[in-house]
């Protein structure tokens, strides 16, 4: 069966597919498909235990976290760009190697490279294998991270990122504080989660944040999360989220309007604090919107209203048909975004982002941001977010718009988490204030 061309991992049994061949085939589609990392684990097969879809996401996202890495020590010993499905084998192996588990380790590492390769690539290729993972477990160790003030094309190898990302965040951030963030985004992520009922005491297995009802859980307690999220006592989400919600200071007994809701984990956390109220969750139709109607049926107390639409033609209309006020107290609005801020989780974002995309994201997010001011009131708050940590998604938006509405708009509050320095997601949020009549 040519590349490319294997049935879909979820039609057969997933006993068929051992957890690294299972990786190795999503990272070939990744690669000649470009399809989204968080697609492809999605299409893995049902049956497929926790066991082993966690091991088949460890072993994709690492690969493909020091990609940039493992390709610039391939090129030394393979001349030519090999073919997908033995880069796909050497990358695994390679992030394997980086990885380490003691002594015997990289024997073993080489061993199981060479026997996934026989069934995965050509005999002549397992052989090839053989050789450069042997090279590789020499070489990797040899590494060392980059000294302070290392150049931006020293610090973009190691660290696996594009070379033109490394040098915007050395212009924007400064040297020190790039080589923490690129250190920051190559470890894999921690699972965080928010309780939900501040009255009854957290289970010993969430580890206090220091942000009100964020934790750190701890590893090895999955089915005590699956029973709480079920009981609707937790919602997995990263601490970063609180920025946008903290500065909407949801009041209870409001009306507020949550814009690009999906998949509605702000929405949730702002009727969490809200208690009684109403919030209605606008977004464009789309494949997150099932999330989104999972999210709103785990609030209790608080009047919901979803709609699907528009925001930029319809969303006067639209919000009539439905018997709902045109204009709130209170608007949110969390942007679609380069995803800068979370590289930790989302680890093929940078290699899917292009330098031109911060100006398109820009003018996308400047046009929401008017769409959303003219759903607010009259004294009322808008709180613009993203989880970008770049200027011109943030500050930039932010004020142009002012500029153009000097004499309606202020900026209020601001706040950023940079994650470097809070070891979570990285986000920005704004709280704008419209005059009062």
């Amino acid at each position: 069966m040519s590349e490319g061309s294997e049935a879909p991992l979820n039609a057969v049994p997933s006993s068929s597919f051992p957890p690294w061949a299972v990786a190795a085939r999503l990272l070939v589609r990744w690669i000649e498909r470009h399809e989204r990392v968080d697609a492809l684990l999605e299409g893995l097969p049902r049956n497929m235990s926790k066991a082993d879809r966690g091991r088949v996401q460890h072993l994709l996202f690492g690969a493909l976290r020091h990609m940039g890495r493992l390709d610039s020590q391939l090129a030394r010993w393979v001349p030519r760009q090999p073919r997908t499905r033995l880069r796909a084998v050497l990358l695994l192996a390679g992030f394997e190697l980086i990885e380490g588990r003691g002594d015997g380790h990289a024997a073993r590492v080489v061993h199981h490279a060479v026997e996934q390769a026989k069934s995965f690539a050509s005999p002549a290729e397992a052989r090839l294998v053989n050789a450069v993972v042997r090279k590789l477990a020499a070489s990797l160790p040899l590494q060392s991270s980059p000294p302070p003030g290392a150049p931006a094309e020293e610090l973009a190898e190691f660290y696996s990122h594009p070379l033109w990302l490394v040098k915007r965040w050395l212009a924007d951030f400064g040297g020190d504080s790039t080589h923490a963030l690129l250190h920051h985004n190559q470890r894999p992520a921690p699972l965080h989660a928010r309780w939900r009922t501040p009255g009854e005491v957290a289970p010993p297995w969430l580890m206090p944040l220091g942000e009100a009802d964020f934790f750190d859980v701890l590893p090895g307690h999955w089915s005590e999360i699956e029973a709480e999220l079920a009981a609707g006592r937790l919602y997995l989400q990263d601490p970063s989220t609180r920025l946008a919600v903290d500065l909407l200071a949801p009041q209870a007994g409001e009306t507020l309007i949550d814009l690009c809701a999906a998949p509605g984990g702000k929405t949730l956390q702002i009727a969490d604090r809200l208690l009684v109220g109403r919030i209605v969750a606008w977004d464009l139709p789309g494949a997150r919107i099932d999330r989104l109607k999972e999210n709103l049926a785990r609030i209790r107390g608080v009047e919901t209203v979803m709609i699907e639409g528009d925001l930029m033609d319809s969303a006067e209309r639209l919000l009539s048909t439905r018997g709902l006020p045109t204009l709130f107290s209170g608007v949110l609005i969390d942007v679609p975004c380069s995803n800068t801020g979370v590289m930790r989780h989302r680890v093929d974002v940078r290699w899917r982002l292009q330098e031109g995309d911060f100006r398109k994201h820009s003018l996308q997010q400047g046009a929401l941001l008017r769409a959303a001011a003219a759903r607010v009131a009259p004294g009322g708050r808008l709180v613009y977010s993203t989880c970008s940590i770049d200027r011109e998604e943030n500050e930039g938006v932010v004020n142009s718009f002012l500029t153009a509405r000097r004499d309606g708009w202020s900026l209020e509050a601001q706040e950023v988490s940079r994650p470097w320095e809070t070891n979570h997601d990285g986000a920005a949020a704004f709280r704008l204030r419209r005059r009062a009549v």
